[in-house]
């Protein structure tokens, strides 16, 4: 049985995110300046990587996003963090 398009961009779209997650945390908890700044530079390409795979399933319909929050739904989401951090 062949693994189809959608699945295959799918587990990738999985795997990229779960690497995000990695290099979050990594940096977060790197002391070393240099082994930092490197850790940013991974995460950045692939951010960038992540950006094209989910341009190509959003584009073939393999994945279809929610809906834009309105601009009442983002100020209410900011107003709630503005809050929380005071």
């Amino acid at each position: 049985m062949q693994m189809q398009e959608k699945t295959m961009v799918s587990d990738t779209l999985a795997g990229i995110n779960g690497e995000l997650t990695r290099y979050a945390e990594m940096i977060t908890q790197c002391e070393n300046k240099e082994l930092k700044q490197t850790l940013k530079q991974f995460r950045n390409a692939c951010e960038q990587s992540q950006e094209e795979i989910y341009q190509i399933a959003k584009d073939k319909n393999y994945y279809i996003p929610a809906a834009k929050a309105t601009e009442q739904e983002v100020a209410q989401v900011k107003s709630q963090f503005t809050t929380a951090s005071l």
